[in-house]
């Protein structure tokens, strides 16, 4: 346990340094969904805030819409155990909006969640929400919105609501799910699967298919994404708003060592 609360609390504290995520005096207020990734990230966060060199405070909330598989109430007793702020909020318009199954997908649930969590967060004084996505959902957003949006974007480590109301963190952007699955296990958390994380055939499911296939070859891959997610080379993609002047583009690489005068990495030898 202490290997891995040095190698959680070393990855949040580069993601809140490097982002600038938490300052003097916020109040931080996680979203605790029950599950592993945002359970880990209020444990981090409390062991934090005895550490940091800047003073904040800590508080958790979780939002009912009517799809925990299990009673929350296990959770709720761990979390007075270990002496957390937590407010249990039951959203009116998801219990309804369930009840009455409509067509709708994730993007309505999530449109009334978000607008639950500003609710919440408002009357509990908190400016700064944090989430628990992880490594391994950056990752996959940047897979999903550039094969299914035509977008090379991924999740924003820092945003704000839109009238800038609240400041919108991510912490975990540097921790996996299975650093978050271990941390969880090891802490014995009572966690309350939700409904939506059993659902089959979805891109997310078959995104993460894939990784886990490539990852087979390439244990480092999602590392390597979310380092190139950093360190992008705009001269080399498409969009004229970030080519110099002129239209030119970046420079052509240098051939690979030892490789023939000829071939497609040579204009002279195109056909």
């Amino acid at each position: 346990m202490v290997d891995l609360e040095k190698t959680l609390l070393r990855k949040v504290g580069e993601a809140i340094g490097r982002f600038k995520m938490i300052r003097e005096g916020d109040r931080v207020a996680v979203a605790l969904s029950g599950g592993k990734d945002s359970y880990t990230l209020l444990d981090a966060l409390l062991l934090l805030r005895n550490r940091a060199p800047v003073e904040f405070s800590v508080c958790a909330f979780t939002i009912e819409q009517g799809k925990f598989l299990r009673p929350v109430q296990p959770l709720a007793e761990h979390l007075r155990a270990k002496g957390v702020e937590w407010t249990y909020f039951r959203d009116a318009p998801s219990l309804t909006l369930l009840a009455e199954q409509p067509e709708h997908g994730c993007d309505l649930c999530s449109r009334y969640r978000r607008r639950a969590v500003y609710e919440v967060a408002r009357g509990l004084g908190a400016k700064v929400i944090a989430f628990g996505h992880t490594a391994d959902d950056f990752c996959e957003a940047l897979l999903r919105n550039a094969l299914f949006t035509g977008k090379l974007s991924a999740l924003p480590p820092v945003a704000h609501s839109r009238d800038r109301e609240f400041r919108l963190i991510r912490p975990l952007v540097f921790v996996s799910e299975d650093l978050t699955r271990r941390w969880a296990e090891a802490a014995g958390a009572p966690l309350v699967p939700c409904g939506c994380s059993q659902k089959t055939g979805t891109v997310r499911r078959s995104l993460r298919d894939l990784f886990a296939t490539l990852e087979k070859d390439t244990p480092n891959l999602k590392e390597h994404l979310l380092a190139a997610m950093g360190n992008i080379d705009a001269p080399r993609l498409l969009d004229p708003r970030f080519l110099p002047p002129g239209g030119a583009g970046g420079a052509e690489p240098d051939p690979p060592a030892g490789a023939p005068a000829g071939g497609r990495g040579n204009p002279e030898a195109a056909d």
